[in-house]
């Protein structure tokens, strides 16, 4: 499919190529094909560039179908956590003293991986996490895109090696970043190949060795990651794939004293337990993106078809299970009855169902416990507020062996109710009516997390007060392509505060690699230019 991968047109999350989509789908249609065939294998684990098999394994089937078994794989317990760092241990020496230019040359051959195979990633994506075709390419995309820019960086800082100024003739100071060591990289199911690519290049740009477990749900998805990078000829143990349960292996990961520094991506709860126990038996650096409640703004000033389209497309794009997706919106007023419509008449025209077919702008939720939360915030928001669209869980007909729900929408509620608090990472969009912008600006911000938030105004002074006041690491102003969605690498930072991060520095920006790094100052001072008195004691040690 490489030849075919290299035809189809570059798919980004705000701006869609349309005058070769018959390319684009034709090619999908090919790789599904081929990428079905393939469905129900067994899968080993990889530790130390070897297949690893543990005698236990678990299924992973298909959200929008769950009678499709995807394939199955390894139930990795704690030894095997340990089997994987250990090796990680080893490759540490030889891939971190590799000159970085000859690093950059194996990742950037990763990246062109992705990037050939794009169409076949995108496929099998498109069917473990039920995700529409359109996103899962952008995914891909993204992922390649995500190993040029932590590669560029690295190239551009020349290494992260700096000369500092001297204190005295002949002495020289250098600053330089040095990689840590063993990383362990925890990924999610909801972006199983642009965040798990994103973390993982992050740590070997840098020098790092890791350890990376997936999500179980996308186990599959994450062994095409690592087959990407492991392609590309890194040196055995520098990556090692392991699959199973978080609370094992997850232990292992976080309390293992040759792992140095650890990556997660998930939620709040998880990852605040995460960074509480990796910090024992010394706090070590623990990165981690935990979700958003991301609130846009409409104002009385704004284009209210472009906010309807831009609002939509970020609250239920990928059934709203993204960690930057909008789930409140805040609109004044004046415009709030107008608005409503138009955001209604736009969610009549999602198309719900099997994520694979060119039409579907909405898959299934990932599970049936997301079915649950879901159906308990319609409970809630009924009995609380008013329903103003969806609502219902889906069952009939192409729907009856997936978890397929509505794209719901809630108005009425108290702007303190939990349905304003709560990250669901389900389809639920929560409307509110204000008076002002500050209003909704202190609304937006009464929150533990700021991941991303959106506003619509045509004002531009509303903008700046906007972009001046709002607590949130990635902002955006009158994006029809999507309201809070859509950062890309080299464009828009994505970062979290508050709640939604631990570091205050984001991917797909450029402060991203130097936190897989630590600095050590080196000062050298030759024998001629020491201070007489250091020269004495030189002297009078040889006699």
């Amino acid at each position: 499919m490489a030849q075919t991968a290299a035809r189809v047109p570059k798919v980004t999350y705000a701006a869609i190529p349309t005058e070769e989509m018959d390319i684009l789908h034709s090619a999908f249609e090919e790789s599904l094909y081929q990428v079905r065939r393939k469905f129900g294998d067994s899968h080993p684990m990889y530790i130390g560039g070897q297949p690893v098999r543990t005698g236990d394994e678990f299924e992973v089937r298909a959200p929008a179908d769950r009678t499709v078994l995807l394939g199955k794989f390894q139930s990795g317990r704690a030894e095997h956590a340990k089997q994987a760092i250990e090796a990680a241990h080893a490759a540490f020496r030889l891939w971190s003293r590799m000159p970085y230019g000859e690093r950059l040359v194996l990742l950037r051959a990763a990246a062109d991986n992705f990037r050939a195979q794009k169409v076949d990633i995108a496929a099998l994506l498109s069917i473990e996490a039920g995700k529409n075709r359109l996103e899962a390419l952008g995914e891909v995309e993204e992922a390649a895109d995500l190993i040029s820019t932590y590669c560029d960086e690295m190239e551009q800082n020349q290494g992260y090696v700096r000369e500092m100024a001297s204190l005295m003739p002949g002495e020289r100071n250098v600053c330089v970043l040095r990689p840590f060591g063993v990383w362990a990289v925890v990924a999610p199911f909801n972006f199983p190949v642009a965040l798990s690519t994103g973390m993982l290049a992050g740590a070997l740009v840098a020098g790092n060795t890791v350890v990376f477990k997936p999500a179980s749900a996308t186990a599959y998805t994450g062994l095409l990651v690592y087959r990407m990078f492991a392609d590309a000829c890194l040196p055995d143990g520098v990556i090692n794939f392991v699959t199973g349960g978080g609370g094992e292996i997850g232990g292992e990961l976080a309390t293992n004293s040759l792992v140095e520094g650890m990556v997660f991506t998930g939620s709040r709860e998880v990852g605040s337990d995460v960074y509480r126990k990796f910090a024992e038996p010394y706090a070590r650096p623990c990165i981690t993106e935990m979700g958003g409640k991301n609130p846009a703004i409409v104002t009385a000033q704004a284009d209210l078809d472009k906010a309807a389209e831009g609002i939509v497309r970020s609250a239920f794009g990928y059934s709203g299970q993204k960690c930057s997706a909008c789930s409140r919106v805040y609109v004044q007023r004046d415009v709030y009855d107008a608005f409503v419509r138009r955001l209604v008449d736009r969610t009549r025209s999602v198309v719900v169902g099997d994520p694979t077919e060119q039409n579907t702008f909405m898959g299934p939720v990932i599970n049936d416990s997301s079915v649950d939360t879901y159906l308990q915030a319609v409970q809630d928001a009924d009995r609380d507020g008013e329903i103003l669209f969806g609502g219902k869980r889906l069952t009939e007909s192409q729907y009856a062996n997936g978890t397929f729900v509505e794209p719901a929408i809630v108005g009425g509620l108290n702007a303190d109710h939990r349905l304003f608090r709560e990250e669901l990472f389900v389809p639920f969009l929560a409307v509110a009516v204000v008076d002002s912008l500050s209003e909704a600006i202190h609304h937006a911000n009464d929150s533990e997390y700021g991941l991303t938030a959106g506003v619509y105004s045509e004002d531009p002074s509303e903008v700046a007060q906007f972009f001046d006041e709002i607590q949130a690491g990635v902002t955006y102003a009158n994006r029809r392509g999507g309201a809070t969605t859509g950062a890309w690498p080299g464009s828009q930072s994505f970062c979290g505060w508050k709640g939604s991060g631990s570091t205050g520095k984001g991917g797909l920006g450029p402060y991203y690699v130097q936190q897989f790094l630590r600095e050590q100052s080196q000062t050298i001072i030759t024998e001629e230019s020491a201070p007489a008195e250091e020269r004495l004691e030189v002297e009078a040690a040889g006699e």
